[in-house]
């Protein structure tokens, strides 16, 4: 792999001109606990990028990319925010990198079979183990860990599910697992074992739904009572309900992503986000070209529509970062990254806009603990 970057010296003084900039602004390099990287996947190119995150703006500065031995394309962090896991398209394969806290970059730690077409990787909250769903095999399967993020070659589980698994989504207390799938338009439902890694499923195993819905991606609520899936045929955020005590869910409510006005027939959904609070949710359009916002209602989960945000074009995926304060979503097509701020109410205000590289699949903000 070939590389390039900041040295660390460079990255403290571009984050010290940013904050000594800032009126007002009381923080310091010393004082900081952590630094906020970017991570976008370039399909074509077979390359990461790495960019700095300004603390106070939210603006972007690249400051390293990596070349990879395969497509690199979905991408999750550790629970410790050190690994950094990142899926290969081309090849069925489960990489994961360290993440340097002085410069963010990327030094592989492993690379391993999966599957075909590995969709979506999600850690427990433990670190221990790595679920993932496979587009193409119709599977879940379970790695474990060790304690420098290493995945094991072999899966402790695989378990044959339906087609098209596209999404993971875990609860807090690791006790259940849900996994929606495009092709077989349904959300398989498992208890999970997190001592041992093993998935089993609920009773009963899935939650089927409406023709032409195609469940992609889910998300859980900080308070593990509902859970939100972005409908890619069905332009749509479904809503459900989750039994705290037996894992089910419950459909509660489905929402248009998109206006009345639109040709449905013109766009698929992607990737769907929560903020942290858990006051807002998020699902991109593609075709549409934007990002549709939706209020929660903390008392009920139903969500309200807010209306949507003009992206770049294809916005396969976004990130919010851990403040909840920023959102930046890359456009698959126009190989650029939009940055948004998420405002009081909900909605987005764009900032900036910076260049990534020829099919920008995924991006990711991770704030990564600085050594004491």
């Amino acid at each position: 792999m070939t590389h390039r970057f900041i040295p660390r010296p460079l990255v403290l003084v571009l984050l010290a001109a940013v904050l000594a900039a800032t009126p007002g602004n009381c923080m310091s390099v010393a004082r900081a606990e952590s630094a906020s990287w970017l991570f976008a996947s370039l399909l074509r190119e077979k390359k990461i990028l790495t960019y700095m995150r300004m603390p106070v703006s939210g603006k972007l500065v690249r400051l390293d990319e990596i070349s990879t031995p395969a497509e690199p394309a979905q991408m999750n962090v550790s629970p410790d925010r050190r690994t950094l896991f990142v899926s290969f398209r081309s090849t069925g394969q489960l990489a994961s990198f360290r993440i340097n806290p002085a410069n963010g970059h990327l030094t592989a730690l492993s690379v391993v079979p999966g599957g075909d077409d590995p969709a979506y990787m999600q850690p427990d909250s433990s670190g221990r183990f790595l679920i993932s769903a496979y587009y193409i095999s119709n599977k879940v399967t379970v790695h474990s860990l060790d304690k420098q993020g290493r995945i094991s070659r072999e899966p402790l589980q695989t378990i044959p599910t339906a087609e098209k698994a596209h999404g993971v989504a875990i609860d807090s207390k690791d006790r259940f697992v849900f996994v929606p799938h495009t092709g077989g338009n349904r959300i398989h439902q498992f208890a999970f074992n997190r001592d041992r890694g093993r998935l089993t499923a609920l009773d009963p195993p899935f939650v089927a739904r409406p023709k032409g819905e195609h469940p992609r991606h889910i998300v859980m609520h900080p308070s593990d009572r509902w859970a939100y899936t972005s409908n890619e045929a069905g332009d749509s955020l479904g809503v459900y309900s989750v039994d705290t005590k037996t894992g089910r869910l419950k459909s509660l409510q489905t929402l248009s992503s998109l206006p009345a006005d639109f040709n449905k027939g013109a766009n698929a959904t992607a990737r769907c986000e929560m903020s942290p609070d858990g006051r807002f949710v998020y699902v991109a359009n593609r075709g549409h070209e934007s990002i549709a916002c939706y209020a929660v209602n903390q008392k009920t989960g139903r969500a309200t529509s807010l209306g949507q945000v003009p992206t770049e074009k294809t916005p396969r995926s976004f990130t919010i970062d851990p403040t909840g304060r920023y959102l930046y979503a890359a456009g698959e097509s126009s190989g650029r990254i939009a940055s948004f701020r998420i405002l009081d109410d909900g909605l987005l205000e764009r900032f900036a806009t910076d260049e990534a590289g020829p099919v920008a699949w995924w991006v990711i903000a991770v704030d990564t603990p600085l050594p004491k």
